[in-house]
């Protein structure tokens, strides 16, 4: 369950003032989707539905609510969380476990498809991807909504258990961050309550509150007029419309209700600001914002919203740009940086412009003086003509693609959609007429027009600046004073406007030699199987499943297994060092530029026993895909000042990082599991240096210097007539050697026997945190992949009674198991939680129990039943996604493993008795590692 959300909003003063304002004022209302029934019923409930037919048979069932932590006492801190974790410990018509349990039986899985999140100014629950087989489950849904709009149980025993599942969750979700930010929202909402409304609350209100304060929080505020129920999927409308009225109606809206007020964030003449420290923090990071208003909810039907949410998404866009580029600078101002306007924070009622970047320890000054710069420089000067051109390409392009998939769209857009409609009034005028309006208007929007917006947005006053430090010695902080001189520095210095430096130059001046087809055959599923002359292998699966997407994956056994031990430090980053410089004659700066409009992409990798790329494009760009593709072999491009900034920025980002004590977590787990083989290496500042940049670059060419035994696999609206010109243009113009290679075993395997490192740290907020890793020998086949994945499913369900909701240790216990094929037939399965670190031997003594009772009893049948029932569920839906048919032509070509044929009939044949069997052979080979990072235990 998320805890808080941000979103998005816009500022009020750019649609009622400066350039734009006769323009807006001119614009028609924004229409409204016909394809979404809208309705309120008498009580004051708003309902949305929708028939939406993907995927099929399955429904999404929502209900919004207008209630957060914003509405909470001070000694309520929390109460809405709490309220929100309660909607699943019984209800009138599903007490105590019982909604949770049925939901599961018809293959809705708790934390995947049944959810829910709490937020300063709204709750939001779901259960997704149900199958709506028959009436009865739809009846089901809706009552269950209808439970939790006004028919919760918030029973004593259910409320006290709950008690250590959040407290628990406040332990896992308080790092260094949200410690921060807890410090300096006073000085950031000065005189606003959202000073002090971070939904999770304070401990001392959720250990010791009274049940009655639960319950008349719920009274108050869970009501008709503050909630919206949307249901979207394979339904009939008219039946869900009739079904809703006779279930919610009745619902009675309280006498005298309180009003559901919304509370300001005043604004400020002086900067504020504010800085934090905390010992866990690795790195500086420095946020400013540019406070406004935000639109008002009934201002945001008239379509100049719509424009303005198109120009200031463009300068968030051509911004990003400027700031990416500044990161390519030998020695860069920032380790990285952006921009986005959007809520002040947490804040509803105050939207900002907001800049933020993660510094050096010694360049705050730096840093937040460069923010200010590129931000002042964009307000004084504006942007290019060029600049917008390709932002305004980029838009029209994905506009484009999002209208060519109108009939190919998920449940959860349109339910996302209708959730910010109801929330916020965010407009929902469809793809369809979003795309002929915008098409219209967005070519008539000058650059001149988008400079005046960024110059509303920019204002001398509201300014905000925080900066969050490593609290570490012999650091150098910056005051208060130091960071207003920044502000007051900049304002006065005389810039100069941006120079954009662009070429008419084509991503390829010339067209390669083109290969030849010399066979085709046919593959499996529906596959069509193409050798080139060079020897590649392309495997193409036609779909239809989108309209506008292409996915590519290519394979080839070597990988960095070839190369020697010795050399793991220039091995150890390649493929994120490899692709520093671009492409060709492009720098990876010019590089986006020249893809301006287009929706393609092509990203090489050197994994340990193969190399490969992925890339992605839509069926015009394909032949671009494939251009990008050839260039990653071919044209690797090298830049010296590229590397010398990828080094300094992440010496930057590792210097401290020893201070996140999750770094020694995972230094001791790499330990543990690998036994300091030389391959298992954590990353160091220190060894940052000696990367030699010519040697990782010898190593990526010799990859890629032999595309002759490589497949590539494309997926999607891919028409093999029209594609095979272009693959034998490119793929087939690939180098070939025919090396005819085999990846060797490195030996890096997971150590054999029993090996335990609970160790004691210090750490700011009282934990522990556990992971214990098992392995062993495993056959690599269908159905024991299958038991892998039932086994980590099942043990979930075990512990989210026995550890989660018995003993109330821990928020959740993460279990999931893997096999793999190469380089030997393995499996490996972990359990991982956090918990209190007096209770971390009681809750490891439970892991234990509930994995010693399964290899003895086997799984409950009713839970393998309700795994069963996911996995067909999940199946059946993932037949029409293309990235599922990636997955499964990758692991039949690479991995010679058929994961789709027969896959229900296995499913269906597992028996409890295998399960056991299975996970008796598994952990019976008594292969254990745990590693535990524990802060000194309270007597």
């Amino acid at each position: 369950m998320k805890v808080f959300k941000l979103k998005r909003t816009f500022a009020a003063v750019i649609l009622v003032g400066g350039a734009m304002t006769a323009f807006a004022q001119q614009m028609p209302p924004i229409p409204t989707d016909p394809n979404v029934r809208i309705g309120k019923l008498e009580n004051g409930l708003t309902y949305y539905i929708r028939h939406n037919e993907l995927p099929d048979n399955q429904a999404d069932f929502y209900i919004a609510q207008k209630v957060g932590s914003i509405l909470e006492e001070d000694n309520q801190r929390g109460l809405a969380h709490f309220l929100e974790h309660m909607c699943f410990n019984g209800t009138t018509h599903f007490p105590d476990n019982l909604l949770r349990e049925y939901l599961e039986t018809i293959g809705v899985k708790f934390g995947a498809n049944l959810n829910a999140y709490t937020s300063v100014d709204e709750t939001v629950y779901n259960i997704s991807n149900v199958p709506v087989i028959r009436d009865g489950i739809v009846d089901s849904c809706l009552l269950i909504l209808h439970d939790w709009a006004n028919d919760l149980t918030l029973a004593p025993k259910e409320i006290d258990k709950e008690r250590g599942v959040i407290h628990e969750e406040w332990r896992t979700r308080t790092g260094a961050m949200m410690r921060m930010y807890e410090k300096v929202f006073p000085s950031m909402y000065k005189d606003s309550k959202y000073a002090y409304r971070l939904p999770i609350g304070t401990m001392e209100v959720v250990d010791n509150f009274p049940y009655q304060a639960l319950r008349d929080y719920y009274e108050k505020w869970y009501r008709p007029d503050q909630q919206g129920i949307v249901v979207v999927g394979d339904i009939n409308v008219d039946s869900i419309e009739v079904k809703i009225k006779k279930l919610f109606s009745p619902i009675e809206m309280p006498a005298n209700a309180a009003e559901r007020k919304y509370f300001p964030v005043p604004d400020n003449d002086e900067p504020i600001i504010a800085v934090a420290k905390d010992k866990e923090q690795q790195v500086p990071i420095v946020y400013l914002f540019h406070k406004h208003d935000v639109v008002p909810n009934d201002q945001k039907n008239n379509m100049g919203y719509l424009v303005m949410n198109y120009m200031v998404s463009s300068i968030e866009s051509m911004l990003n740009s400027r700031l990416n580029e500044l990161t390519q600078q030998a020695n860069p101002p920032f380790i990285e940086a952006g921009v986005q306007d959007g809520d002040y924070l947490v804040a509803k009622t105050k939207g900002a412009f907001a800049a933020f970047a993660a510094a050096k320890e010694d360049g705050i000054i730096l840093t937040t003086e460069t923010l200010m710069r590129e931000i002042e420089r964009v307000r004084q000067f504006g942007f290019t003509a060029s600049e917008y051109a390709r932002a305004k390409a980029d838009y029209l392009r994905g506009l484009e693609s999002a209208y060519n998939e109108r009939n190919k769209q998920r449940n959860a857009s349109y339910v996302n959609e209708y959730v910010r409609h109801f929330i916020d009034n965010e407009p929902i005028p469809g793809i369809e007429n979003e795309y002929a309006i915008m098409n219209q208007i967005v070519p008539n929007i000058p650059v001149d027009a988008v400079n005046q917006v960024m110059k509303q947005l920019i204002t001398e006053k509201n300014i905000v600046l925080s900066v969050f430090c490593p609290e570490k010695d012999g650091m150098k902080y910056p005051t208060e004073a130091e960071l207003k001189a920044v502000i007051d520095k900049v304002k006065a210095e005389k810039l100069t406007a941006y120079v954009d430096k662009v070429s008419d130059e084509p991503l390829m001046k010339e067209k390669p030699h083109a290969g030849k087809v010399v066979k085709t055959e046919q593959g499996v599923f529906g596959s069509t199987i193409l050798t080139l002359s060079n020897g590649v292998r392309v495997i193409l699966k036609p779909t239809d499943f989108k309209a506008d997407e292409v996915r590519m994956q290519a394979f080839s056994p070597g990988g960095t297994s070839l190369f020697n031990d010795k050399d793991v430090l220039q091995f150890a980053l390649i493929s994120q060092i490899a692709s520093l410089g671009g492409l060709g004659n492009f720098n990876s700066v010019d590089l986006d530029k020249v893809l301006a409009g287009k929706m393609a992409s092509a990203s090489a990798m050197v994994n340990t026993y193969s190399e490969g790329l992925s890339g992605s494009c839509s069926p015009k760009d394909l032949e671009t895909m494939l251009q990008l593709t050839y260039l990653r072999f071919t044209a690797p491009r090298m830049d010296q000042e590229a590397f010398t900034s990828f080094i300094t920025r992440n010496k930057a980002a590792l210097a401290n990082q020893e201070a996140d004590p999750m770094t020694a977590f995972s230094d001791s787990i790499n330990v543990a599991l690998y036994n300091r083989h030389p391959r298992a290496l954590s990353m160091k500042a220190d060894m940052l240096d000696k990367i030699d940049y010519n040697k990782v670059m010898e190593f990526y060419k010799n990859r890629f210097a032999d595309a002759s035994d490589f497949t590539f696999i494309l997926v999607g609206n891919v028409d093999t007539k029209t594609a095979t010109p272009l693959i034998e243009q490119y793929l087939g113009a690939l180098p070939a050697t025919k090396r005819n290679e085999k990846f060797r075993d490195t030996g890096m395997a997971i150590r054999k026997g029993h090996f335990e490192n609970n160790f004691v740290k210090e750490l700011e907020t009282p934990k522990a945190t556990v992971l214990m890793v098992y392995s062993g020998d495993c056959k690599y086949n269908l159905k024991n992949n299958l038991q892998m994945s039932m086994l980590g499913q099942l043990l979930n369900m075990v512990y989210l009674r026995t550890v989660r909701e018995d003993a109330g240790g821990t928020y959740g216990v993460s279990c999931n198991g893997s096999l793999s094929k190469y380089p030997t037939e393995k499996g490996a399965f972990q359990v991982y939680f956090d918990t209190d670190p007096n209770r971390r031997e009681e809750m490891v003594k439970l892991i234990n129990e509930g994995i010693q009772e399964f290899i003895e009893k086997g799984p409950v049948s009713e839970d393998l039943s309700k795994v069963k029932e996911y996995m067909l569920k999940t199946y059946k839906q993932n037949q029409k996604e293309n990235g599922y048919w990636m997955n499964i032509l990758n692991t039949y070509y690479w991995e010679n493993l058929d994961m789709n044929t027969g896959y229900e009939e296995a499913v269906n044949a597992i028996s409890g008795d295998d399960l056991k069997a299975f996970a008796k052979t598994f952990f019976g080979q008594k292969n254990e590692v745990e590693v535990s990072m524990s802060s000194p235990v309270q007597k």
